[in-house]
């Protein structure tokens, strides 16, 4: 295992069934004002709500309230809520949903106290804020499993002017301080939220996994954790409901981003880079944007890295190796993956998202190119893999 790293994360998982029951004693410590932000009030339909609001009102905690976080929140929605973090003078944000909510608050607890441009700042110029900044500590309640928000940095934010969809790493002071994790909390989701959340999943770990050829821990972790989400997620499939498989779904994506089996790995995260593009140009769902691009987009690299595509379809997907030259096992691997979208019903071209062959070079445009896989991607490689995709 190559290159020298640290690692530290503050974040208190509370997770299970009853995880729920944690979250009054998680919010005493953090001050009196609590903004509470979450989406369009599906919360208030399945009863998360009143366990939250419950919970608030135990702690002893005044509340605002900021719903409608939407699905790719935009730089309107954040000015919106820094202003009112700072009218209100909070001391704490709550963040109920799944990632774009959590993104939200992290992205607001930055933005609410910064005295210049937040979005050029911190996500155009990828600054970090100033030492001794005033940020606002963040806790969450995790409703949708995908995107790993609930124990990292990042926070993905979108201006829906310029057609950009940007995302920004923070470090460990923005980190939420705690996140509860009920698997049940996830079940009134609707199919295609679930599948886009499971295959967000499933690229999370793909963007680490993809890069380097050392022989690095990191790799074997991400080989379990990818078979974990394609077991859970087919029994997830036949069955939303059940218990086990949602949970396995859960935990996983939060191991997937929670910056452990990135380290000591280059990573990639083109794939993530073109699909928050489409984002930017469709609102898609962020998950079903990685679907729709991820084949086509390996397969473009597959000739820079066979021996870790092969790799990936003998461990990952049980593909025999014997009798095979690498890159017909590395090619067997990539179709095992297009396979499995199918089965869980991803999309399997952008087109279906709203893609239209006169948007792939705007959309291209759009892409933030990424250094660290296994081939310095260009504009028109972009381009021909968006054509590629539809």
């Amino acid at each position: 295992m190559l290159g020298n790293f640290v690692y530290s994360n503050p974040t208190r998982l509370y997770f299970g069934d009853n995880a729920q029951q944690h979250l009054a004693d998680a919010l005493r410590p953090f001050g009196r004002k609590v903004l509470l932000t979450y989406g369009s009030g599906s919360i208030k339909r399945n009863g998360v709500y009143a366990d939250v609001t419950a919970a608030l009102a135990a702690a002893g905690k005044e509340v605002v309230e900021l719903p409608g976080v939407m699905p790719n929140p935009t730089v309107d929605k954040l000015c919106e809520g820094a202003e009112a973090a700072r009218r209100h003078n909070v001391d704490f944000i709550l963040a109920v949903g799944g990632g774009s909510t959590i993104d939200y608050a992290k992205a607001v607890s930055v933005a609410a106290w910064h005295k210049g441009d937040a979005w050029e700042d911190f996500w155009i110029a990828q600054r970090d804020p100033q030492p001794g900044a005033r940020i606002l500590p963040v806790g969450a309640v995790l409703t949708m499993a995908g995107t790993g928000s609930e124990m990292n940095g990042g926070a993905v934010i979108t201006h829906s002017g310029r057609r950009l969809k940007i995302g920004k790493v923070f470090g460990e002071n923005v980190m939420p301080r705690f996140a509860v994790l009920n698997p049940r909390y996830t079940f009134s989701l609707p199919c295609r939220q679930m599948v886009s959340g499971i295959f967000d999943t499933m690229s999370h770990i793909m963007e680490q996994y993809f890069s380097g050829s050392d022989d690095n821990t990191s790799d074997y972790l991400a080989e379990g954790l990818m078979r974990s989400v394609i077991a859970a997620s087919r029994v997830a499939i036949q069955d939303p409901k059940d218990y086990e498989a949602r949970s396995n779904i859960m935990w996983t994506a939060t191991w997937a981003l929670n910056t452990l089996i990135g380290k000591g790995k280059s990573q990639d995260w083109n794939v993530h880079m073109i699909g928050q593009a489409i984002g930017a140009h469709t609102d898609a769902p962020h998950g079903l944007t990685l679907s729709g691009i991820s084949t086509a987009y390996y397969r473009h690299v597959l000739p820079h890295a066979t021996d870790k595509f092969a790799r990936f379809a003998r461990v990952v997907w049980d593909i025999p190796a014997e009798g095979k030259t690498a890159g017909q096992l590395a090619e067997e691997g990539i179709d095992a993956l297009a396979a499995w979208i199918s089965e869980i019903g991803a999309a399997t071209e952008i087109a279906s998202l709203g893609v239209t062959p006169s948007m792939l070079d705007d959309i291209a445009r759009s892409t933030l190119i990424m250094p660290g896989g296994y081939k310095r991607i260009d504009h028109e490689e972009v381009i021909a893999i968006l054509r590629e995709s539809l």
